[in-house]
């Protein structure tokens, strides 16, 4: 790597290191990991610079590499060891459920988005654990506000028949406006 090289990268990581390594350390959960994550995501970044189409701002070509590294480790690491079956504690069907994320609602969608399928995987992360609007996800995605609801949906519906056999998902009470999968994010049009 030329001097030039390292320079650009480290500007780069000066510019977006710290939001890159807010998004690594959300969907892994741990410090270390999102450390380790964002090297390797500038690394990529920087491998793939030609790739980068202006028509984007550069922190969202970011995102989409940090989100879909990070969910290649998540799914790398379901393969590979057994350890969330030790920590997810069976989710009771609470019918008065707060609008608080619990941790045990985080790992349960770590652990589902390990298995689900890349595009509602994606999807998923980007409106129920960002809080994206339908539109703003459509946008980083690069598909259709309805396209996004319906990946939305089939992993809803996945997500529901994985966990049915153990512990249901729970659903906040019905007078109130569901919030999103699993108390995450807001359910936005």
């Amino acid at each position: 790597m030329s001097r030039a090289d390292s320079q650009q990268i480290s500007l780069l990581f000066n510019q977006h290191g710290p939001r890159v390594y807010r998004r690594a350390l959300r969907l892994l959960g741990n410090p270390a990991d999102a450390e380790e994550a964002t090297q390797e995501i500038f690394i990529r970044a920087f491998r793939s610079a030609g790739s980068f189409r202006q028509q984007s701002q550069m922190t969202t070509w970011l995102y989409q590499i940090a989100t879909n590294y990070c969910l290649n480790l998540i799914r790398d690491r379901s393969r590979r060891t057994a350890l969330h079956d030790e920590h997810v504690a069976p989710l009771a069907d609470d019918a008065s459920r707060s609008e608080q994320v619990r941790p045990d609602d985080v790992v349960l969608l770590r652990r589902l988005l390990a298995d689900a399928d890349e595009r509602q995987a994606a999807a998923a992360v980007y409106v129920f654990l960002d809080g994206m609007s339908h539109d703003e996800a459509a946008s980083v995605l690069g598909v259709s506000k309805r396209t996004v609801g319906n990946l939305l949906e089939r992993f809803q519906e996945w997500a529901n028949a994985r966990t049915a056999g153990g512990a249901e998902v729970p659903t906040p009470p019905p007078e109130r406006k569901p919030s999103g999968f699993l108390g995450f994010g807001r359910k936005r049009s």
